[in-house]
Formats: C-alpha cells, sequence, structure tokens
C-alpha cells in the first residue's frame, strides 16, 4: 500500500482544514488507517483511528469533538476533518495503514504517507 497525504496549510486559530490520504492498491477496505501527528522536537503522537469498514474510529482526547475520520473505500481514500484548530495542532500529520483494524500505537502500522504540515496561527 502507498499513502498520500495532502491538504495541510496555515490557518487560524478557530478554522478548519481537511487533510486526505489517498491508497494504492484494490485492497484498501481491508486495513486499518490512522492519522498521527509529530509537532517539532515530540514525539510521534495518535490522533485518530478508523476500522477497515469505516464502523468504527477512535480519538485522542486532545482532538475528541474537533476532528472527525472518516474514509471512502470506493475512493481509496481517508480523511480527517479538523475544526477548531487551536496552535497546539500544528505538527506534521501523517497517515498510516495497517492489516485488519487501526492501533493507537505508531509501531502497529506498517505502511506510512509522507506527512503534511498544518500550521495554525494564534
Amino acid at each position: 500500500v502507498q499513502l498520500q497525504a495532502s491538504g495541510g496549510g496555515l490557518v487560524q486559530a478557530g478554522g478548519s482544514l481537511r487533510l486526505s490520504c489517498a491508497a494504492s492498491g484494490r485492497t484498501f477496505s481491508t486495513y486499518g488507517m490512522g492519522w498521527f501527528r509529530q509537532a517539532p522536537g515530540k514525539e510521534r503522537d495518535f490522533v485518530a483511528g478508523i476500522s477497515g469498514s469505516g464502523g468504527s474510529t477512535y480519538y485522542a482526547d486532545s482532538v475528541s469533538g474537533r476532528f472527525t475520520i472518516s474514509r471512502d473505500n470506493a475512493k481509496n481514500t481517508l480523511y480527517l476533518q479538523m475544526n477548531s484548530l487551536k496552535p497546539e495542532d500544528t505538527a506534521v500529520y501523517f497517515c498510516a495503514a495497517r492489516p485488519n483494524g487501526y492501533s493507537t500505537r505508531w509501531k502497529d502500522y506498517n505502511y506510512w504517507g509522507q506527512g503534511t504540515l498544518v500550521t495554525v496561527s494564534s
């Protein structure tokens, strides 16, 4: 599976962005997917995860209620809708895939996108 993340940019606090992650291959629906983020000098943190069917999702406490993860298996695409953005959301965002269900641990993922930078100004 090859992943290509896009949609990052500069936004003011309180604004919104939608990230996309395009996947190659014909078995996208069999992969659990996750979004992670990494701020400068910090570890890579879990943001959100979604099951292969899209029927199960999970969020980090820091983004719950503001971010929504979704997927369109017909288009082989994963999304992250980010609302009410805060300066502390500034980071490089990565999408990741693993067989079967999602995980909150980045080490459990087999495939990674290249990352897309989100910068939230105050």
